[in-house]
């Protein structure tokens, strides 16, 4: 019998509800383990996760069975529950609705990944609206922009 053989990558880009910055460094790094520990669960392979105190990247090696909008859909509800969970805000936390889903070949992803880790120098130079905006035309993503993130001055 034949088993069935892939490599599918996807870098997911997701933001808080409101773009608020309610991720503090205190306690992403408990968050992004939680949420590799999820996508793990779902026997996907977590390969990068960063992000900043309004938006949060992960890159995945997923699995042809995997459904990508079921994955982000627990991983957006399970975090939330875990964050309230564990108090992290005395905000009320929310992911935003919708995210973005871009694939790459395997030999992009030391510089997927390279990117991913260098979130926060990366938005020292630039805001979140125009790295996804760019992403979305890098892929030739068909959008209208007032389906995006709610968006607020960076």
């Amino acid at each position: 019998m034949a088993d069935t053989f892939s490599q599918i990558y996807i870098h997911i880009v997701f933001a808080v509800k409101g773009r608020d910055s309610l991720i503090k460094s205190t306690w992403e790094e408990e968050l992004y383990k939680y949420i590799t520990g999820i996508v793990q669960n779902k026997g996907q392979k977590m390969l990068a996760i960063n992000g900043m105190p309004d938006h949060i990247h992960i890159l995945i090696g997923m699995r042809p069975t995997c459904c990508l909008s079921d994955l982000v859909r627990e991983v957006k509800k399970s975090s939330n529950e875990f964050i309230k969970e564990k108090k992290f805000t005395p905000f009320r936390f929310q992911w935003q609705e919708g995210f973005g889903a871009f694939s790459y070949s395997h030999s992009a992803l030391d510089d997927v990944i390279g990117y991913i880790n260098r979130q926060k120098e990366h938005h020292k130079k630039r805001p979140f609206r125009e790295e996804y905006m760019e992403m979305l035309r890098k892929f030739e993503v068909d959008f209208d922009e007032q389906y995006l993130f709610e968006w607020f001055e960076d």
